[in-house]
């Protein structure tokens, strides 16, 4: 039995909590406020208040009755929220208290938003901070998050950062992503996992990989144009679907994590919606 912290109860960590308590594991759930943390107790689950901005200190006396010996780190970079600078800084505390902790694993849900802007299959090596310092097709929020990746790969702990392409699933229907789309192209693969497979890959590598990155994207895929023009079909929503254009994009690639041994509970994209 492991004991498990995961920073960060949203949309993807209280999930992924029941999913570790179901396997007999010892689970702690943070959120940032008492009512969150209320929120997740309610659910019959084990929570805590951690905040990354508060002092590494006051975090780690917050954690230590609980006896952690790993870490998860949920939480978004907050791009959306212009808060994505900050993003490397909470990691850097998230290794401080975990080193504090004496935990012997931190698992990073990080996101395939680190790659380049180039239409090529991108497997793990085709992204890391040296590479974005080096060259102009990697976004500013991709070089945020290889920051906070290398702060961990640089920690002298055991790792698994994860890289999880664009999340679907209970209440986060692609179809209603359509509205938010300027065009879609029907040369640009839709990079895509659902939750089920993002708890299955985040709690494989917590149990299974070390010191490494994998992706976790649907194996198989479809064209973005083909992919949402099928959720508003199948969902029944009212969208239209914007202008289409043919400009390719990246490949996200699952090959590494399905090599160490990770089998996806969706095998394409058009199962997912």
């Amino acid at each position: 039995m492991k004991r498990i912290g995961i920073i960060g109860g949203g949309w993807l960590g209280l999930p992924l909590g029941q999913f570790f308590t179901n396997l007999g594991h010892y689970v702690v759930i943070t959120k940032t406020t008492k009512s969150g943390a209320a929120d997740v107790s309610d659910q019959g689950l084990t929570s805590a208040i951690v905040n990354l901005e508060d002092s590494v200190q006051q975090n780690i006396d917050t954690l230590t009755p609980h006896q952690l010996d790993t870490l998860i780190g949920s939480f978004p970079p907050g791009f959306r929220k212009g808060k994505g600078e900050e993003y490397a800084e909470y990691w850097a505390n998230l290794i401080a208290i975990a080193q504090g902790l004496a935990v012997s694993k931190l698992i990073m849900v990080s996101s395939t938003t680190v790659y380049p802007n180039r239409a090529d299959n991108m497997s793990e090596e085709m992204a890391s901070l040296a590479l974005a310092l080096e060259a102009d097709d990697f976004s500013d929020s991709a070089k945020v998050m290889l920051r906070a990746e290398q702060k961990l790969i640089n920690s002298g702990l055991d790792y698994a950062i994860v890289r999880c392409s664009g999340l679907v699933g209970p209440n986060r229907n692609p179809a209603r992503f359509v509205s938010h789309l300027r065009q879609v192209s029907d040369q640009a693969p839709a990079n895509m996992l659902h939750l089920t497979d993002a708890i299955g890959a985040v709690s494989f590598a917590t149990l299974h990989v070390n010191n490494q990155i994998v992706n976790a994207t649907t194996p198989n895929t479809t064209n973005k144009a083909a992919f949402y023009q099928m959720a508003i079909e199948r969902s029944g929503y009212d969208a239209t679907l914007p202008p289409i254009v043919h400009t390719a994009d990246k490949r996200i690639c699952a090959e590494k994590l399905v090599e160490l041994g990770y089998k996806f509970h969706f095998q394409h994209t058009l199962e997912i919606i």
